[in-house]
């Protein structure tokens, strides 16, 4: 029985572990602190920082299997899937990380040990591959592995010598290939593993990472040579299951069963129809973990990938006869498949289900305009005699409708008619170079190198769960980001220590503030922040005489704002518990603030909060401060933490150990930062406002403890003021407001009828003094005091009245004249106000328009009207039947 993915995936973690590597949760898609990387695209992202030697990780070697996204920039895969056996946008990489521990001797052994040992794959199908001029890598190939040189093969940088991107951590590589035997079909000189003809595979990427490329090409040697080697999960599978394509693993078999079942056809019947089932397979993978990760639909951006993703499968699935939503299912069957591996998806199935179900709807929608669209411009090309669509009209259905170029050129053949495929083409390579030009691999806007150097040399001890005050040496002091030996009164600085009571901003929770002092001066610190690392960096102001490097220092954090800021950040793990007891388990945290003086907090939701449901989630909220229940913290497994019901964060960084605070039995998340002793602490929870914020977020903002009195009597104070100026009690406000509101409406109805019958009789005066042209009834006259809105009433009374005529009426309004033209319905085929109105505008300095029997417009210039007037009984003249 051949092993199935999953035990393959625990095989290799339990091997590396075995020879002394951590295992590592898997990060985020999302990268951490690297803007410019659009998705996690390799194993080593989480690691580039401890790469760089700027991050201390407490471990030297380390194996994970990491969720990878290939969609954009150097590892664009997107056109490929479904098409070829093996591109995927989501994979899993199974890896192995040295920092700096062993290089490429071990690495070498391990590969070989595990594939050959632990997987049973028979040595004699394993080539090797080695950069061209990597002696060594190739020595050990030949020497201690003991492969025949014919199975050693020397390749070019671009076959081996690997980097994330334009900048970054990079080094030469030997790349472990399957061969599957001479293929009768290719035509290669040279058939080797850099050709594409399907008989070799790489399986297995060993990278030797020696050097930091930066943005002018210069390879720089890390401080420590490394380790960073990838796996692809779905390629071992496919090899060890001995199965032609990925999707024949059983990593796809339950998300292709349910694909099936939900489309009604069978795999292996139809070559197309199998080719839109594989799409619809990886790409519900991809939607999954995506929106799992935090991810939703947007016009730019990740959420504009997974939105490209989202509408390629739904176009597949319209391939496949499904007009309905139906990739929400298949989704729900990708949970089931990867629960195990991947426990927090559990809790979210709901939420990504829902999320994928409602941009389906939308899309469906979509693609029907697209419909519309496509078969206007069959008619307009039909009218125009020509035979083909052009490729900017085929991009733009399939870039903006989502329509198939194919499904494109079906409909297009129903009418005899051609598609411009050159002219598409050419319009699909400017938009990847487009994207290519906003998202340049992963290249790494870096931490500044001091920060990064700082983080190695001083990695910072948090004291601050327990107390508020502690003493350590003063290790490094800056000014505008450069080393100060000394600083001085009113200097702006960042102070580094060895150890800190003070808590940087992170999670959501603001930096503490507080003061240092040492025996010669005294600095305000106004935040904390930690810029790389496990750094910690005080900001503030040098209030009283001087500072220097290795001083001892009293470090004192404020313990009101400390105070302040517990009770929010408490506050809001009560709030989000509540959120999810009201609305259900999809309100997951989308981000928050937590300040001494407020707290902010994002949950996805689709709809406004009704005031019923606020009450409920105040009302729980405070029933469990109330109960008083003690703080529990505990550091445990993040894999522990999920499977004992502990809520994980969107976007949020975990590592292997985590921290967990609950209370009670109905708030348990991964937090690190400050809490309150017990939710009685809290003192009291009040939401001040809520209000969408993107589409399907929401956003509260609430008040603790005094924040949340101090709220509670500025209201009051409103309301007693409004009572004394309106002579009516509290309780009797509404009515009173009301009554007023009423009458004032009433009021506003009557003056608009007086106005309206005094514009009617003006219109009916108007009217009387109507002048003859060409036989045409002209009125033109200044009418004052009238609002641009109200002449167009007057336009109508006068059109009425007229039977058989023109008007331009013009009322002046702080210097600017507000200009209104009327054509009565017989003359509208001659004279057409909007032309008139063109003309008209121009003389005064503006511009106007509308439609042939009623026009606006108007200008800067009063001055000119009477010239508007001459014109317009001139071009009435020369348009006059």
């Amino acid at each position: 029985m051949p092993l199935s993915a999953g035990e393959i995936r625990e095989n290799f973690l339990r091997f590396f572990e075995g020879r002394g590597h951590r295992r590592v949760a898997s990060s985020s898609l999302v990268p951490d602190q690297d803007p410019t990387l659009l998705f996690t695209n390799a194993g080593m992202v989480q690691f580039k920082r401890t790469f760089l030697g700027e991050e201390n990780r407490g471990y030297a070697t380390a194996t994970t299997s990491q969720k990878c996204m290939r969609v954009s920039g150097k590892h664009n895969d997107l056109e490929n899937v479904g098409r070829t056996p093996r591109h995927h946008t989501f994979f899993e990489m199974l890896g192995n990380f040295s920092f700096g521990d062993y290089f490429k001797a071990d690495a070498i052994t391990y590969a070989w040990e595990f594939l050959t040992g632990e997987l049973g794959i028979e040595a004699d199908r394993l080539v090797a591959t080695v950069f061209r001029e990597d002696d060594e890598a190739r020595g050990l190939w030949l020497e201690v592995i003991g492969l025949p040189e014919e199975r050693v093969l020397r390749l070019d940088e671009e076959e081996n010598f690997w980097s994330m991107g334009d900048t970054g951590p990079c080094g030469p590589c030997s790349e472990i290939h399957v061969d599957f035997g001479v293929n009768a079909d290719c035509t290669s000189e040279v058939c080797d593993p850099s050709c594409g003809c399907g008989r070799w595979l790489e399986i297995w990427n060993l990278v030797f990472m020696q050097y930091d490329r930066n943005a002018g090409g210069e390879l720089i040697p890390l401080p420590r040579p490394s380790i960073d080697t990838g796996a692809g999960l779905e390629r071992l599978a496919a090899v060890l299951q001995d199965v032609p394509t990925n999707f024949d693993t059983d990593l796809f078999a339950g998300i292709l069963a349910r694909a099936q079942d939900v489309a009604g056809v069978t795999r292996g019947e139809d070559l197309e129809k199998d080719v839109s089932l594989n799409v619809v397979a990886d790409h519900a993978r991809a939607l999954t973990f995506l929106i799992g990760d935090g991810v939703l639909p947007a016009n730019e951006g990740r959420g504009y990938v997974l939105r490209r993703i989202l509408r390629r499968a739904a176009r597949h699935g319209v391939m496949l006869g499904v007009e309905e939503p139906f990739l929400y299912q298949v989704a729900d069957a990708v949970v089931d498949e990867m629960v195990p591996a991947y426990p927090e998806l559990a809790e979210r199935r709901a939420f990504i289900c829902d999320r994928i179900r409602r941009e389906e709807e939308r899309f469906l929608q979509t693609l029907s305009n697209g419909l519309q669209v496509l078969e206007e411009e069959i008619q307009r090309i039909a009218g125009s005699g020509k035979r083909e669509l052009p490729g900017e009209i085929v991009f733009r259905l399939y870039d903006t409708f989502g329509f198939p170029v194919d499904l494109t050129a079906d409909i297009l053949l129903g009418h005899d008619l051609a598609l411009d495929q050159p002219g598409f083409d050419s319009a699909m390579a400017a938009q990847r170079a487009r994207a290519r030009a906003a998202w340049k691999g992963s290249g790494d806007e870096r931490v500044g190198s001091l920060y990064g150097e700082l983080a190695a040399q001083y990695p910072t001890r948090f004291c601050g769960y327990e107390t508020l005050s502690a003493e350590s040496t003063v290790c490094a002091l800056l000014v505008e980001e450069e080393r100060r030996e000394v600083v001085g009164d009113g200097d702006e600085i960042e102070l580094v220590s060895e150890l800190t009571p003070f808590y940087a901003e992170s999670g959501g929770q603001v930096g503490d503030r507080g003061s240092i002092e040492t025996e010669s001066g005294r600095i305000e610190i106004l935040d904390t922040r930690r810029p790389s690392g496990e750094l910690v960096v005080h900001r503030g102001r040098v209030a009283a005489g001087e500072v220097s490097e290795g001083q001892q220092a009293r470090f004192h954090v404020d313990p009101e704002s400390r105070a302040a800021t517990v009770r929010n950040h408490s506050g809001t793990h009560l709030l989000h518990a509540a959120l999810r007891q009201v609305l259900g388990a999809q309100a997951m945290q989308k981000g928050s603030l937590v300040a001494p003086e407020r707290l902010r907090f994002d949950f996805t939701h689709d709809a406004p909060l009704s005031a019923e449901e606020i009450a409920k989630i105040e009302d729980l909220a405070n029933d469990w401060i109330a109960s008083n229940s003690p703080a529990q913290t505990k550091v445990m497994a993040y894999d522990e933490a999920i499977q004992a019901g502990a809520v994980a964060i969107f976007e949020e960084k975990y590592g292997d150990e985590v921290r967990v605070v609950s209370f009670g039995k109905f708030s348990t998340e991964l937090c690190g930062g400050t809490h309150a002793r017990a939710t009685g602490d809290i003192g009291l929870l009040k939401i001040v406002s809520e209000n969408g914020v993107a589409s399907g977020v929401r956003r509260i903002e609430a008040l603790t403890g005094r924040g949340a009195l101090n709220y509670l009597r500025e209201q009051e104070r409103t309301l007693a003021q409004l009572s004394e100026i309106l002579h009516a009690p509290v309780t009797e406000l509404p009515a009173r407001i009301e009554r007023l509101l009423s009458e004032r409406k009433a009021a506003e109805q009557e003056i608009a009828s007086l106005r309206a019958a005094e514009r009617g009789d003006l219109a009916a005066d108007l009217s009387e003094q109507a002048r003859e042209i060409a036989g045409i009834k002209v009125v033109t006259a200044r009418v004052e005091g009238v609002a641009a809105p109200d002449l167009r009433d007057m336009i109508d009374a006068l059109r009425d009245r007229l039977g058989h005529g023109v008007a331009l009426l013009a009322s002046e309004q702080k210097g600017s004249l507000a200009m209104a033209v009327g054509v009565t319905p017989d003359l509208t085929e001659h004279i057409k106000a909007g032309a008139l109105m063109r003309e008209l505008a121009t003389v005064v300095g503006g511009k106007g328009g509308g439609r042939p029997d009623f026009a606006q417009g108007g200008g800067g210039d009063a001055s000119r009207l009477d010239e508007a007037f001459a014109k317009f009984d001139e071009l009435v003249a020369s348009a006059a039947p």
